[in-house]
This record gives structure tokens, C-alpha cells and sequence, in this order.
């Protein structure tokens, strides 16, 4: 049993946690759920014995217990797993498992030994992998499932998933909860932090809700709780419909709209005007070797098109192409302005093409340093809209413009990025792309790991949007995501758009056969 008591944590004026707590039966799956900021990570990493708390106690099995880290709490049987993966991208997938703690045989590693332990927790997980392969060579998914099994490996008697399906499309999703299943039955304690409340009402066996750091529901059943019920304790007073109102969603497609200019981008490095506003994009007989073949396909200023497919179908191969990151070998790529697409990140940037991905630890933000610095790094740095000579003043006054429009929570824009929640740090990634004032949009994941709140608010940055004239292109693992925020839908299947979902066609279920089959369901 895995027990935290009265967990108290302050940094400088802000309370993370006040009396946060929950109690893990061996054997069971324990949810623990809140809005972003809730203080849901702060209560992992103190369990965990990545932050000290203020105040409060932890007991393993009866026994209290302080962590010193993360390896002293691996050494006593509580392993973590993060949305933030904590894997070495210049090492092999058998070192990232074993990380400080490699099998040896005298003084020497034992890699065979290593692959032996390691071999039947990929296959649990449904991984084919090279145990040489660098990890720099994995899709998100795969590197998710690694930063699993490196928990697993250490035969844990606690174990912590910090929104472990955040990158995972449903057929990985559905092999890790079968896992937690497994795990269940050999007493282990586990810990499910998770914003997809069908998981939770599928999986878990109890439910604990903080709100502004304080539980507001400690260890109810999951068998007495609805999702309606469970989004209550989470929002409280703001109720599960407050955040989306009329009001609400006007002043947001305004703010969205002043943040994208009534000019579009403007010119571009070389000068030629790459505003595109009211054009569309155009890919003609697009084939990209190995990966698409004869791809046709059109997305419309004022409208969002999903891309959607299961693993190596070809639709994020889309994304890449636009945004510059791979060769077409035939046919051609058309921006809203008239220029062709060719593979140039930054030629993709100046001609308009603004790239949002989930991955934000990765490829969105510099965590390390602050807020003005992170949104400034298109418009005034990449792209030099200020000059050659940047200004600090300028940069700030524009930061401080795109932070109050886009909401974002933060005590000053000279805090670091890597302070923020999860959700804020996601606007953050919108915010640096909105003040380059793009003409296309491109979202990979574009929620991930944010809690309903969150995600409610970036929905309607998405729209807002596209209401500005911007062409967006959305791919994402959440199907629910899809057919909510989209327009319509472009699946993909063995490198070939096999069919266009919209209006009443466009349902999770339909979206989820089409994607696994390459064919519409017969109803659809």
C-alpha cells in the first residue's frame, strides 16, 4: 500500500499543494484526476522523491518514508513514469531501460543478462525493437512505451503513470491498460494521473480529484462516479459548461484574430508576401518515397482538416512535408501564397507555415529560459520582423501582448517556461507560433498531455484560428479530438488518403474502423 498524508508544498508565494493526499491499495488502480495546475505532478514528484515537501508524510507498506530522489525510491520499489520522457536520445534502447543501473558480471556490463530481463516487458508491451537502436530514431509513441518499460523492468511494488497514453494511438493504448491489468493481479500499487476520463472510468478502481491543491475527492469508488460527476469535482464552481460560453468564445477568436494581424504573415525573409489570406493548400499527386503515394488533397483558409491514420499510414508524413521536413519525390506541395513547397524548415517558416507539436519538451520550448524569450524566438529571432538588431523592450511588450491574449498563467513573462503546467506551457507553444502571425497552422498532438480545461480553451484557439483566415491541418491520437474540432477528416491508409469523413459521417467510430480497415464502415 502506498499512503501520502497531508502533503503540503509552496514555491515562494504559490501553493501547489495544501493538504494533498491518497491512499493506493496493492492491487489496484488508483486515478488521480484534476484541472491543469491542480497540483497533480507536484504530489507525483513527492511521492517519488523528486521535490521535498513542505510538510506531510509517505508510507510504503505501513512504513514511513522519505526519498532523497528518484533512485533512492526506485531502490525501495516506487517507479514514476512521466509525460515528460526522461530518455537518452544518443543511447540505445537497452541503456535508456537501465539507466545507472546496468546488470554486471564482475566488473563488466552484462548486456546479455540486460536483454533477457528486458525482452518479455517490450513484448508485453507490443514493442518490436532493436535493443541497439538509438532511441533519437523512435516516433513519440514508441519512445512512450520505452520510458514504460524502463519502470517495468524494475519489478516496482508502486508504480506512477503520469499520463502514460498521451502519445499513444489506441491499439498501444489498449496494450498498456491490458499491462496495468497484469500488474493489478501481482499486487501491485499503481497510480493512474490521466485527462481521458473514459480510461479512468475503464481501468481505475478508485478516484482522487485535487483542486488548487487540496483533495476535493479522496478515494471514492469508481463504480459510484459518472463523468459528469468526476468533471464537477474537478471545475467546481466554473461547473462542466462555464468555460464554454458565447462571451467566452467571441473574446477569444478576437484575441486570436489581433494576434494574427489583418495582413497575415507579412513578407517573408526574401521579401515576397506570404500572407496567403482567404488561399488555400494544395497537394497535387504528392508521393514521398516509401511513405505517401499520389496524394491529392485541399484544406481551405477558414476550415480545419484532420489527417488521421494509424502508425506509418502516411498522414503525419503530411505534417512533415509542409513544415519542410522531408523530400516530395513526386508531384507538388502548393502554400496559400503560390509558392511550392520545398524541404527547408525555414524557408516553411518565412512562407508562413507554423508548426504546433505535442512533444513540447522536445521540439517546442526552451524550458530553460523565459517566458519573452520562448515566444519571441520566431517572429524576432528566426524570422528578424524586428531587424537585425533585436530589441528587449520590444520583445517583452509583444510577449506580455500574446500571454494576456492567449491566457496564460504565469507570474511574470522572466518566468522560465519549464515552471508552467503542462496546459500553459502548450500555450506557450501557440503563442511564439501566433505572434510569427501565421497563414498555416500545422497541429501534431496539439493537446497532449493537458488536462479538459486546457484542452477546452486550445479548441477554441484552433477555431479561432481558422476564423482568422489561417489554413489549419490537425493530426491527433485523442480520435475524440478530431471529431470534435474538425470540419472533416482526410484518413489515410498504407500512404493513400482511402477516404473523406465530414457531417454525419465523421463519428469516433467510423474514424477508428476506416483508419484499421482503409474502408468506410458499411453504416457510414
Amino acid at each position: 500500500m502506498l499512503e501520502a498524508k497531508d502533503i503540503r508544498k509552496s514555491y515562494g508565494g504559490v501553493q501547489a499543494l495544501s493538504g494533498a493526499g491518497l491512499t493506493v491499495r496493492a492491487g489496484s488502480v488508483h486515478a488521480l484526476l484534476g484541472e491543469n495546475g491542480a497540483g497533480k505532478s507536484t504530489l507525483v514528484k513527492v511521492i517519488v522523491g523528486a521535490v521535498r515537501p513542505d510538510s506531510g508524510v509517505l508510507r510504503l507498506n505501513g512504513e514511513e518514508v522519505s526519498f532523497s530522489s528518484t533512485a533512492d525510491a526506485g531502490k525501495h520499489g516506487v517507479a514514476a513514469v512521466s509525460q515528460e520522457l526522461s530518455l537518452f536520445p544518443d543511447l540505445d534502447v537497452l541503456s535508456n531501460l537501465f539507466p545507472m543501473r546496468e546488470i554486471k558480471r564482475g566488473p563488466f556490463i552484462d548486456r546479455k543478462a540486460m536483454e533477457r530481463k528486458a525482452r518479455p516487458v517490450l513484448a508485453e508491451l507490443g514493442l518490436e525493437l532493436e535493443m541497439r537502436q538509438p532511441i533519437s530514431s523512435l516516433t513519440l509513441a514508441e519512445r512512450q512505451l520505452v520510458e514504460i518499460a524502463k519502470a517495468l523492468v524494475t519489478e516496482p511494488r508502486a508504480l506512477i503513470l503520469d499520463e502514460p497514453t498521451s502519445a499513444l494511438e489506441a491499439s498501444s493504448v489498449e496494450i498498456l491498460i491490458n499491462v496495468l491489468k497484469v500488474l493489478r493481479d501481482r499486487d501491485v500499487a499503481v497510480v493512474f494521473v490521466s485527462h481521458i476520463l473514459e480510461e479512468v472510468m475503464a481501468l481505475c478502481d478508485e478516484v482522487t480529484v485535487l483542486r488548487d491543491g487540496f483533495p476535493v475527492l479522496e478515494g471514492a469508488s469508481r463504480a459510484q462516479l459518472s463523468v459528469p460527476s468526476i468533471v464537477d469535482a474537478m471545475l467546481g464552481e466554473k461547473g462542466s459548461h462555464a468555460r464554454v460560453t458565447a462571451q467566452s468564445e467571441q473574446v477569444v477568436e478576437t484575441q486570436v484574430a489581433q494576434a494574427l494581424g489583418s495582413g497575415g504573415v507579412g513578407a517573408d525573409e526574401s521579401g515576397a508576401d506570404a500572407s496567403g489570406a482567404g488561399g488555400k493548400l494544395q497537394l497535387k499527386g504528392v508521393s514521398v518515397k516509401g511513405r505517401l503515394e499520389g496524394i491529392d488533397l485541399e484544406a481551405h483558409a477558414g476550415e480545419i482538416l484532420g489527417v488521421a491514420g494509424i502508425a506509418g499510414s502516411g498522414h503525419l508524413t503530411v505534417l512533415e512535408l509542409i513544415s519542410g521536413q522531408c523530400v516530395i519525390s513526386d508531384g507538388e506541395a502548393v502554400l496559400p501564397n503560390g509558392r511550392k513547397v520545398r524541404r527547408s524548415m525555414h524557408r516553411a517558416v518565412g512562407a508562413g507555415v507554423a508548426m504546433v507539436t505535442g512533444d513540447r519538451r522536445r521540439y517546442g520550448l526552451m524550458l530553460d529560459k523565459p517566458i519573452w524569450e520562448n515566444v519571441a524566438q520566431v517572429r524576432s529571432v528566426a524570422l528578424a520582423r524586428e531587424g537585425m538588431f533585436l530589441s528587449n523592450r520590444k520583445m517583452r511588450s509583444r510577449a506580455e501582448e500574446m500571454v494576456e491574449r492567449l491566457q496564460v498563467k504565469a507570474a511574470s513573462i522572466d518566468e522560465n517556461a519549464g515552471q508552467l503546467s503542462g496546459g500553459n506551457q502548450q500555450k506557450l507553444v501557440f503563442a511564439k507560433w501566433l505572434d510569427a502571425q501565421p497563414s498555416v497552422l500545422l497541429l501534431d498532438d496539439p493537446t497532449r498531455g493537458v488536462d479538459i480545461g486546457a484542452k477546452s480553451e486550445m479548441h477554441r484557439l484552433i477555431r479561432a484560428a481558422a476564423g482568422g483566415d489561417a489554413v489549419v491541418v490537425l493530426a491527433s491520437t485523442d480520435l475524440d479530438e478530431i471529431v470534435a474540432v474538425c470540419d472533416r477528416v482526410a484518413v489515410f491508409f498504407e500512404g493513400r488518403i482511402c477516404a473523406e469523413l465530414s457531417g454525419e459521417t465523421l463519428s469516433q467510430h467510423s474514424l477508428l474502423e476506416t483508419m484499421n480497415t482503409g474502408r468506410l464502415p458499411i453504416a457510414a
